[in-house]
């Protein structure tokens, strides 16, 4: 009798691909749970350091890249919203002017009439606020610039006066309540009220429903008024200088501006004798 051999069970080819697959298997699940990991300290740090990136007014001096860099999709789409609610909503920011006599000075705020600083706090300040940015109590130390608030009576008393800010409202709204006790502020205009082109916060004086005859804006940064040029004072930034004179000059300016019908031509004279002065 022949006697028959025991046959190996072979194995199928699926089979044998399933064991190949499961013998390279490497630990991906601890690879992802890392890589999850990291992204969430990521997102918190870049929601932490943005925080104090985007409060104040970017300006050009100071650079501001982080403000460039930290900005999530969200901002955006937030930002490109209040552009549409502005325009369904009504057509410009500020309500029309009461007298049409009086010509509108807008007026920057960080580093043009103050300047402020978180803590530590600095060795000079006249007085702190605490506004709460993304539901956190934040210290900010403002310094007036040397005659503001001379300033802001005498431009009061013939002129519509509007600060513009590229400041969040959160913050901004707090400095000027300490800054302006008297009510001496037509309108206050915060960041939802800038353009962003390229990355940069820009002020259209165009849309403010003012004449741009009958119109003038001061700021430190050139970027806000690069819409506007003829219309804009430049001004030197201040950060802590108590010998400070540039609100006094623009002082001096704004009287001798009653001479002139359009008032670019104004600005146009006085920029050129400030260049003649800085010759000799």
């Amino acid at each position: 009798m022949v006697s028959r051999k025991k046959r190996t069970p072979v194995k199928s080819i699926k089979d044998c691909r399933n064991g190949r697959s499961r013998r390279q298997k490497s630990p991906v699940k601890h690879v992802v749970t890392a890589s999850s990991v990291l992204a969430s300290i990521h997102r918190r740090l870049s929601k932490f350091f943005s925080r104090f990136a985007r409060i104040g007014t970017p300006n050009s001096h100071k650079g501001y890249k982080i403000l460039k860099k930290m900005r999530s999709e969200g901002q955006h789409c937030e930002e490109s919203l209040n552009d549409i609610r502005r325009t369904l909503v009504f057509n410009n920011p500020l309500p029309p002017l009461i007298s049409t006599d009086k010509r509108t000075i807008f007026l920057d705020l960080d580093e043009t009439l103050v300047h402020s600083k978180t803590d530590p706090p600095p060795e000079r300040f006249d007085f702190v606020v605490q506004p709460r940015i993304d539901g956190v109590a934040m210290n900010f130390y403002v310094l007036k610039r040397p005659g503001v608030d001379e300033f802001l009576e005498y431009l009061a008393a013939k002129f519509e006066v509007v600060v513009f800010t590229a400041a969040l409202k959160e913050y901004a709204s707090v400095v000027l309540d300490r800054l302006d006790r008297n009510g001496l502020i037509s309108h206050r205009l915060y960041r939802d009220s800038c353009k962003q082109v390229e990355g940069k916060f820009v002020k259209d004086l165009s849309e403010m429903g003012r004449d741009l005859k009958r119109a003038v804006i001061v700021d430190d940064n050139p970027n806000s008024y690069e819409k506007q040029p003829d219309n804009a004072i430049p001004i030197p930034p201040f950060i802590d200088d108590l010998r400070d004179q540039e609100l006094r000059k623009l002082m001096r300016f704004f009287r001798a501006s009653d001479y002139f019908d359009d008032m670019r031509t104004a600005v146009k004279y006085y920029l050129a004798e400030e260049e003649c002065a800085l010759e000799y």
